[in-house]
């Protein structure tokens, strides 16, 4: 029950007459690195549940799991008490989704990074591979020893899903470029281990690696403070992180999950709420890579061009970008 206590509106900002609409009542379960895990759950949090009880006037619950059981648990309590559409942040809530949508079939659920097949299910997906090849080939317009590299969380098809992109934008840009990979481990708490981050990016650094890519939540902190020790150039994900070691994030691989989230709720409350799969890549403005006052000085005009005609070829189809979990490879 301890757990439970940590459900709670966040502050709303003068009531609108929708917001005490009987069948709009939304929430969001973050996975269980929590809402302030500077990476994923947090850009739902900053750019989906804060900024739309900001702009809207309507609260958002929130619930944060603090271990694999509560998921089920603060889904079926939120479901119970009313609330819907209900946002499910990660591919680790996908078996629990499953379970209480088909128990409150009248319940609108959204479930980011994974599949769930209910007529009363949203599915949100990104082409996270068009976004990390982007910025696989910034990494090696910045190298200047042709060496690069990238640190994943936990080892699963959607995080080698990164490391694929990389590669291939890395190997776009030079043919003969050397690309390291390293996963943390097999377990979720793969995302939550700066140490280990940080022992796989000096290993990385050591063997020639001057920019590195972690797509591993909390883990990536680790990375990105060796970079820093170590004066070399790291580049974050998910949300923006190019302000979490100013002058040495190249850039981040941003997905746009909080977006995803609020668009979600804001189509229910509008009545135009609809289940089934949204695929986000860069046509959709899903990913793309982070260009703001922290790496300004690190990313030249020349750079940003040759990264954006990259980015425009994609859209276009000019450039096929392979998708790892298509079929579990990584070939270019």
């Amino acid at each position: 029950m301890k757990a439970f206590l940590t459900l709670a509106a966040t502050t709303v900002i003068g009531m609108s007459a929708s917001a005490i609409a009987a069948d709009f009542s939304p929430a969001v379960v973050y996975d269980t690195a929590g809402k302030f895990d500077k990476s994923f759950n947090e850009a739902v949090f900053r750019n989906g549940a804060e900024k739309f009880s900001m702009e809207k006037g309507v609260a958002v619950r929130e619930f944060e799991p603090q271990n694999e059981e509560q998921r089920e648990q603060g889904l079926r309590r939120l479901a119970s008490r009313g609330n819907s559409p209900i946002v499910a942040v990660g591919f680790n809530m996908s078996s629990s989704v499953t379970k209480v949508a088909a128990e409150f079939p009248d319940s609108q659920f959204v479930i980011i990074d994974s599949v769930v097949d209910l007529p009363n299910v949203q599915s949100i997906v990104f082409s996270e591979h068009e976004g990390s090849f982007l910025v696989g080939a910034l990494a090696v317009m910045k190298s200047k020893t042709n060496t690069v590299s990238f640190v994943g969380g936990m080892d699963i098809p959607l995080i080698r899903k990164f490391a694929c992109g990389f590669e291939q934008g890395a190997k776009y840009a030079s043919s003969d470029v050397t690309v390291f990979q390293n996963m943390t481990g097999s377990t979720p708490t793969a995302f939550n281990d700066p140490a280990r981050g940080s022992e796989l990016a000096k290993s990385q650094i050591s063997k020639g690696s001057d920019v590195i890519f972690a797509a591993a939540g909390g883990t990536g902190i680790g990375v990105y403070q060796a970079a820093k020790d170590e004066g070399i150039y790291a580049i974050g994900v998910d949300s923006n992180q190019n302000h979490i070691q100013p002058g040495t994030m190249l850039t981040s691989m941003v997905k746009r999950v909080g977006v995803a989230a609020y668009a979600s709720w804001e189509d229910a409350q509008a009545g135009e709420w609809q289940p089934g799969l949204k695929v986000l890549g860069l046509a959709e403005d899903g990913v793309d890579y982070a260009l703001d006052q922290y790496n300004k000085d690190l990313v030249t005009a020349e750079d940003i061009a040759k990264v954006d005609a990259i980015k425009a070829d994609i859209i276009a189809g000019k450039i096929k970008v392979h998708d790892y979990m298509s079929d579990n490879t990584c070939n270019y």
